[in-house]
């Protein structure tokens, strides 16, 4: 237990509500400031086992394998910048405050720690409100809200890109709350949206106008007309009961993008709406048009108003339908346990990231990206996805040949875990060889379901 959570259980799972003192986190400098998110990142998989046992127990399926490994594979996308890339909202924030403060608040005040901890929930709705009225942010945020299912794995759907939109919104605390402050409250303020995200928790009466609950939320991901570009809040709902943005949760809500991407791949995911933005404005012939569908509303379109038109945004199902497909149940399990290792694998390279060379770093991630789409590729049915699945194992064999020649295995003793990784990646390639016109051989319609 002490390997997995790397602090008392009670003191992480009181993080993930944002429960905690001033005394207990504040840090004089950003180097003291411990891995908020690391830390947390067990506890987000314990949610979502608990929940997922909910949801068997229940038999209400609010879990599906695809979509639900799409989710974690995007949030394992939004992690990887950080592994060769300092983050751009610290750097920012810290050349703001090192050049231009007009005031240096004390860092081991509670006054401090809780002026930042509302100017940062305040930045964080401005930022996500932008984030929904602007195109190009909204390019980056749609990742977010592009599952159809509402659980705990979908709090893990980020976007790689977002974080280079919303820096710029908390940098007015930079002229004059230290660095480390900001840094804490800027973690914890994320790992609390993670509980909100889950269609188990109930009305929460009177703390309903005060903290961003799971009712709140839902609202905030459905595609009901009722539900659009509403709740925007962070940690307070305040926030939109004074800017105007609150809605409360009526009718059954419906999850998802207005128009479904229809997709399981996570590069897709987060790289689809932004080749689609591309387009359209490469197609318009005029610069004020080019300009609007940048920085007007995802609805926009020449003649529409600049959030467009509600008319526009269609009516959902009922009973809704979802995009999904059917895969063999051995097929299941083979994703399964591939991207169980790669996250694996990923934990490791965080871990190990300081040790490794430049080059090493960027191999392992291009694996890791590979792999994840891969993955979805296999869901969406994609024969493609089958080939590239077969060059991604015989990738991993010859990677593996080299990386022993050039003795980077002596790093550690890896032999034993190496042995297993072998035979199961050697057998998986054999199992395309072998079964390719078996299970892609057929066309087969993509299959609804409800």
């Amino acid at each position: 237990m002490d390997k997995v959570f790397k602090i008392p259980f009670t003191t992480g799972l009181r993080r993930m509500f944002y429960l905690v003192t001033p005394n207990e986190t504040s840090f004089a400098t950003t180097d003291d400031v411990p891995l908020i998110v690391e830390e947390a990142t067990p506890y987000f998989f314990v949610f979502i086992g608990l929940e997922l046992c909910l949801s068997v127990i229940k038999q209400d399926k609010r879990y599906r394998m695809n979509d639900a490994i799409t989710s974690v594979a995007a949030g394992v996308f939004s992690r990887l910048p950080v592994v060769v890339l300092q983050s751009i909202t610290l750097a920012a924030y810290c050349w703001v405050y090192d050049n231009w403060r007009i005031a240096q608040l004390p860092w081991d005040s509670a006054w401090t720690w809780c002026l930042c901890f509302l100017g940062q929930d305040l930045g964080y709705y401005w930022f996500h409100r932008f984030a929904h009225e602007v195109n190009f942010m909204w390019a980056a945020h749609q990742v977010h809200h592009s599952s159809e299912d509402y659980n705990f794995s979908t709090a893990l759907r980020q976007s790689i890109l977002q974080v280079y939109t919303s820096w710029v919104f908390y940098l007015p605390m930079a002229l004059c709350i230290p660095p480390s402050v900001f840094l804490i409250h800027a973690e914890l303020n994320l790992i609390y949206q993670f509980w909100i995200h889950t269609q188990y928790v109930p009305y929460l009466g009177p703390l309903e106008y005060i903290i961003n609950t799971p009712s709140a939320h839902r609202v905030h991901h459905g595609r009901n007309p009722y539900c659009i570009d509403k709740n925007y809040a962070g940690t307070l709902i305040i926030w939109d009961r004074i800017f105007g943005t609150y809605e409360a949760e009526s009718e059954e809500v419906v999850y998802g993008l207005t128009h479904a991407l229809g997709t399981f791949d996570p590069l897709n995911v987060q790289f689809g709406f932004l080749q689609y933005m591309v387009n359209l404005f490469r197609n318009y012939s005029k610069w004020t048009h080019k300009l609007a569908s940048l920085f007007c509303g995802p609805g926009w379109s020449p003649g529409k108003p600049r959030m467009g038109d509600p008319a526009d945004i269609p009516q959902v199902e009922s009973p809704p339908v979802k995009y999904d497909t059917r895969v063999p149940t051995w097929l299941g399990l083979y994703v399964l346990v591939h991207f169980i290792l790669i996250n694996y694998g990923y934990l490791l390279l965080m871990a190990n990231k300081k040790i490794l060379s430049h080059t090493h770093l960027l191999m392992f991630l291009g694996f890791l990206g590979l792999s994840l789409s891969c993955f979805g590729q296999l869901f969406d049915r994609k024969k493609f996805g089958v080939l590239l699945e077969a060059a991604r194992c015989t990738l991993f064999l010859l990677a593996d040949i080299v990386l022993s020649y050039t003795g980077f295995y002596s790093l550690e003793s890896t032999s034993n875990i190496l042995q297993v990784l072998r035979i199961l990646f050697v057998t998986s390639l054999m199992i395309w060889m072998r079964n390719y016109n078996d299970v892609f051989g057929k066309k087969e319609e993509v299959e609804k379901k409800k």
